[in-house]
């Protein structure tokens, strides 16, 4: 996951100015660069890779950046560079499962306004937002909400609420998606394609909304997690194809793997119930209880159907924890 500055933005899909009403250079200078090194033994290291690159957003005074996770998680280096050309090195407070945010500190004061916090609840299906990376407008593209709902991925997360926009940013890791009032709505986090009219697909990205954040983020900055118990994982990457539940891939010794479950195995019942949304199956997992709590699969197989039972943990244990500085 890495990243390249020698691009722009289409000139025509540029914001400028004259669009808004606030500072836009002011608002786009919140944004930085985050890249991370991760250790090669690290548990993300081969579905992530070691060296990661993407935005942050500065949110604070003080230096503190939110980006997306996936950038940070386990990283023991971290790097912070301001549209001033100041770089400063920086360390992991916290990566959060759930949501899927991730927060670094700069160690060190960073010459740059902050960008307030807006509230995605407030960003309606059909308004024109600016989607920011790192570099100023050339960065940073006009678009608009396209859609504001339900979203899983494969990794064992949900959003109730994901929002997507469109045109896609080209640099959409920890990218900035600021509201009409010139504030933080969300935080990029994947380019995807959206059914539009017809068979044609709409490119967009998917945004982690800001609202998720206020009410965890005392927990991170303290504890580095959320003190909430941790959902169940399983380790299990399943796809949702057609109405059925298709196993696509299993962490090595991961709660999945060791109980037996197969990649290619079509997931039919959680503890007896149908599932056939990931959405779905998921939810019926994390109401189970805690991590830990025994989780009973009716698989396909073959032919056939068997019932394994998985004992699941905290995700969180598997994986290299922030560093309290």
């Amino acid at each position: 996951m890495t990243e390249s500055s020698n691009w722009e933005i289409q000139e025509s899909l540029q914001p400028r100015p004259g669009d808004v009403a606030y500072d836009l250079d002011r608002a786009l200078a919140s944004v930085v660069s985050v890249r991370a090194k991760v250790p090669d033994d690290a548990f993300t290291a081969s579905i992530l890779g070691t060296e990661r690159a993407g935005n942050g957003v500065l949110v604070d005074e003080k230096g503190l950046v939110l980006t997306i996770g996936y950038l940070i998680t386990e990283a023991d280096e971290v790097w912070l560079m301001g549209s001033n050309g100041q770089a400063l090195p920086g360390h992991v407070v916290a990566y959060d499962q759930q949501t899927g945010f991730g927060l670094a500190q700069a160690l060190g004061r960073f010459d740059l306004p902050a960008l307030p916090l807006g509230s995605s609840a407030d960003v309606k299906v059909g308004a024109s937002v600016i989607v920011a990376g790192f570099g100023g407008r050339p960065h940073a593209t006009k678009a608009q909400v396209v859609a504001k709902r339900e979203f899983a991925g494969y990794w064992e997360y949900v959003l109730d609420e994901a929002i997507f926009t469109a045109p896609a940013h080209p640099n959409w890791g920890g990218s900035a998606l600021i509201d009409g009032k010139g504030r933080l709505a969300g935080v990029g986090s994947l380019f995807v394609q959206l059914p539009w009219s017809g068979k044609k697909m709409l490119e967009g990205n998917m945004i982690v909304p800001i609202d998720l954040l206020p009410p965890i983020l005392d927990d991170l900055l303290r504890f580095g997690k959320v003190t909430t118990p941790p959902r169940p994982w399983l380790g299990m990457y399943t796809a949702e194809t057609e109405g059925q539940l298709l196993v696509m891939g299993l962490a090595d010794e991961g709660p999945a793997d060791e109980a037996g479950v197969e990649i290619g195995d079509r997931i039919v019942e959680v503890d007896g119930e149908p599932v056939s949304e990931l959405v779905d199956m998921f939810r019926r997992i994390w109401a189970m209880g805690p991590a830990g709590v025994q989780v009973p699969l009716t698989l396909w197989r073959d032919g056939q159907t068997l019932t394994v039972g998985v004992a699941t943990i905290d995700r969180n244990t598997i994986l290299k924890a922030p560093r309290l500085h």
